[in-house]
């Protein structure tokens, strides 16, 4: 058990010293320093008194005879001293003293300062009865340094290997302590109760030999003591009758003598060296016992089976290390991580290899690859795939020569029915572990061609709700497809038509979301020569210049003419105006005249147009339009509201033209008001009031309309007729025409005291917008405005210059008009 120097100095020979209870014939009743080497300083001598003495068992005879001695434990310590020096000793029974009183016994000790070593690196435990203690003091009281050490036979490996193996069960716990307290000094201590202080010897032993070499050096120990709480040193040695610290905290105690512990020790090096043990091996240690992945490797190769977790070091550490292994050794190793039968359906779930152990050996096996031949990994990837269907493990992407035509065969009878129900799995998302099961039932020949639509559909569902997350705008970029699906598509031709056939189902119910995944996702639907019309409108990119460039290219991509398959007209609908767009009125009057009414109605596009006429902007000329074509194509289908909301946009179109009628403001507000149950749209009435409004504006407003509007009482109508007189528009006709500034002091001036919402109207706009008009005219074009009045009779003329008088005589002209009304009536 010799070692080598690890960075320590041997120095000098260490110092021995012997120290005894009193000695035969001697009327000193203590014991005493015997012998001492010269280098000894006077102050270890007192330390060492302290950690030399020998207590015998409290159950130990007065008067031992000879084969009773034989049975007193060795005290064998090494200890740790102030100075850091350490103290290897040995302590034993020599007797009963010279009165026949308590035992006698010897100590012999050698003294190792800081620093130092036994002479040839040996470790302090081999030294166990090694023929160079002393039982006696040298005669002539002088002891000599050590030179030389010859270690004990008794801890070798034969010794040391049937022990083990009879502490089976105990080695993985004590291993686990001894980790602890040998890499942190506050850690306690541990304590073995051993019915012989020669087995407490071999479990040091077991230590030294598993602890990393540094480590072991250090290790401070005794084989015996009376009572463990007195002991200083890490590992403490006790028997039976020794004081019990089973209640103490600080303490970690095996006793070897009472019940086998229970339950799994978690520590992977503790249960390794176990292992390591039991198997007879202690010559793998050989290396930094602490270097699992090194150690874990030599075990598998020895033929050492190990638990899932070493297995997964071992694996791990091999991966990284897979170019600078020798090939015997990656193929031995390999064999070691594939012994035993492949996991089959069935296979008890504690044989099965953890998830750490199935990400290792896949990772393993994928640095294998073309590093040995397939005869050598194939167990391997055969392992792989079957822990990892079985177990839910990472699913490997074998290649078709990854297996031997045994394993593939052997694999596929064994493991079709976990293939088939991993694909059909709902709880897992489909585009991970289902479609890897899917690519493995592919290179085993399983046939799992029932199982496709169903994936397929799931598939399809979780690729379009992805965008679910992102925003719906169009500048979003596309989601696209997850790269393992791409890959099975191009692969897997049965997978490739169903989901097709399930994206294009969803294309056609959701083709907004659709689109925000598939656009510029790479689908290869060259590969399928025709069909999926509503797929292929969502896959294509939008680069043309306008929504009816688009609408056009996406009929075109869909293949399908929307007479013959009326679903492709709303889809590229939606299409070209996602999300609350509406079309234009002349888009869509253009869209119901190309297509025409019956594949609008047999494709649900109808609500969409009427939508686009009845959410319109006023500003949109199309609308009147539109509203003629939706009367006209769609009589029987419209309800009262919406056919009211038409006709009375039809009715805008007409304002202004010959075909407008007359008492214009009667039917706008009979249009607007009349339906009290079914209302037209806002946008609609407001609309329409500003088209009223403007054609009123438009010249010298017939008196029958002007006096409907005053006595309307319309609040949104006056409103609208007010903004339309303070526009620019007006303004610009009042500065470039006297008689239109005539038309309007005849409307303005008109029917006072008609309505309190009319008089603050007029006298608004009379205020606002039509006197800084006046005083802004030359004194000729003063002059044509009266002129055109004076035309227009019923005293206008008059009327206006008196409005037009400053002072005191032209404020009440504007109360006899009207004027100054508002006050009179706040609340209108």
């Amino acid at each position: 058990m010799a070692g080598q120097e690890f960075g320590h100095r041997e120095g000098p020979a260490p110092a021995q010293l012997h120290y005894t209870s009193a000695p035969s014939g001697s009327e000193d009743s203590g014991p005493r320093f015997t012998a001492v080497g010269a280098e000894v300083p006077p102050g270890v001598l007192r330390e060492a008194e302290r950690l030399l003495g020998y207590e015998p068992p409290p159950d130990s005879p007065q008067q031992p005879d000879a084969e009773q001695l034989k049975r007193f434990p060795t005290v064998f310590g090494f200890s740790e001293l102030a100075d850091g020096g350490r103290l290897l000793s040995r302590s034993v029974c020599t007797g009963t003293d010279w009165a026949g009183g308590p035992v006698s016994f010897h100590t012999h000790a050698v003294l190792l300062p800081a620093g130092t070593r036994l002479p040839d690196g040996v470790l302090p435990i081999s030294t166990w009865e090694s023929p160079r203690w002393a039982e006696s003091a040298p005669p002539d009281g002088r002891p000599g340094p050590v030179d030389r050490v010859e270690p004990s036979g008794l801890l070798r490996k034969e010794a040391l290997v049937p022990f083990a193996v009879s502490r089976a069960e105990r080695l993985a716990a004590f291993f686990a302590d001894l980790r602890a307290v040998a890499a942190d000094p506050g850690a306690g201590q541990i304590v073995v109760v051993e019915q012989d202080s020669a087995d407490v010897a071999r479990w040091i032993a077991l230590a030294c030999t598993v602890l990393p070499r540094e480590q072991a050096h250090r290790l401070t120990f005794t084989t015996y003591t009376r009572d463990p709480r007195q002991a200083r040193q890490q590992l403490v040695g006790a028997l039976p009758s020794s004081e019990p610290v089973t209640d103490d905290g600080r303490y970690r105690v095996h006793n070897c003598t009472g019940r086998q512990p229970s339950g799994p020790v978690t520590d992977t090096w503790a249960e390794l060296c176990a292992r390591v043990w039991r198997a007879g091996r202690p010559d793998l240690f050989h290396n930094d016992p602490e270097d699992l992945g090194p150690l874990a490797v030599s075990a598998l190769v020895a033929g050492i089976d190990l638990r899932t977790d070493a297995r997964a070091m071992a694996a791990s550490w091999a991966a990284e290390q897979v170019d600078v292994l020798p090939d015997d050794r990656l193929t031995a190793l390999v064999a070691g991580l594939c012994g035993g039968p492949v996991p089959h359906l069935g296979s008890p779930s504690e044989t099965l290899p953890g998830e750490a152990e199935q990400v290792a050996l896949a990772a393993l096996l994928a640095r294998l690859d073309g590093r040995v031949t397939a005869a050598v990994s194939a167990p391997l990837a055969a392992r792989v795939l079957a822990s990892a269907v079985l177990a839910h493990g990472p699913v490997p992407a074998l290649r078709a020569g990854s297996l031997t035509s045994r394993a593939h065969d052997g694999l596929a009878r064994d493991l079709a029915p976990a293939l088939r129900a991993g694909i059909a799995d709902r709880a897992e998302p489909a585009a991970g572990r289902p479609l890897a099961l899917l690519r493995a039932a592919d290179l085993l020949d399983v046939d799992c061609q029932d199982e496709l639509p169903e994936l397929a559909e799931r598939l399809a569902r979780e690729l379009v709700n992805a965008s679910a997350a992102s925003p719906s705008n169009r500048e979003t970029p596309a989601v696209g497809c997850p790269p393992a699906l791409l890959d099975a598509v191009h692969t897997h031709p049965g997978l490739r038509v169903a989901l097709f056939g399930s994206l294009d189902t969803l294309a056609a119910a959701e083709p907004a979301s659709a689109a925000r995944v598939l656009q510029g996702s790479g689908l290869p639907l060259d590969l399928q020569q025709s069909g999926f019309p509503h797929l292929r409108m969502c896959v294509t990119p939008d680069g043309s210049d306008g929504r009816l460039d688009r609408f056009h290219g996406l009929l075109r991509t869909a293949g399908v003419s929307p007479h013959a398959d009326p679903t492709v007209l709303r889809t590229a609908l939606r299409l070209a105006w996602p999300g609350s767009e509406l079309p234009t009125g002349a888009e869509a009057s253009l869209l119901l005249k190309e297509l025409g009414s019956d594949t609008h109605r047999a494709a649900g596009t109808r609500e969409l147009l009427i939508e686009a006429a009845l959410a319109a902007p006023p500003d949109d000329p199309g609308i009147p339009a539109l509203a003629t074509d939706l009367l006209r194509c769609f009589t029987t289908e419209l309800g009262p509201g919406r056919r009211t909301a038409l006709l009375l946009l039809e009715f805008t179109g007409r304002l202004g033209t010959g075909s407008e009628g007359e008492e214009w403001v009667g039917r706008v507000l009979d249009l607007t008001t009349g339906a009290v149950a079914d209302p037209v749209p806002d946008t609609v009435a407001e609309r329409a009031f500003q088209a009223l409004a403007a054609r009123l504006l438009e010249g010298a407003a017939p008196e029958n309309e002007l006096y409907s509007l005053a006595r309307s009482g319309e609040p949104r109508l006056l409103a609208a007729y007010e903004r339309a007189g303070r526009s620019e528009r007006v303004a610009d006709r009042l500065r470039a025409g006297p008689a239109y500034v005539a038309d309007r002091f005849c409307d303005w001036s008109a029917f006072p005291g008609t309505y309190p919402g009319w008089d603050e109207t007029r006298t608004a706009l009379l205020a606002k917008v039509l006197r800084p008009a006046v005083r802004a005219l030359s004194v000729r074009e003063r002059g044509e405005v009266e002129a055109a009045l004076d035309r227009s009779g019923r005293g206008k003329l008059d009327a206006f210059r008196a409005w037009n008088r400053p002072g005191t005589l032209g404020r009440l002209a504007g109360r006899l008009s009207g004027r100054g009304r508002r006050a009179e009536h706040p609340g209108v």
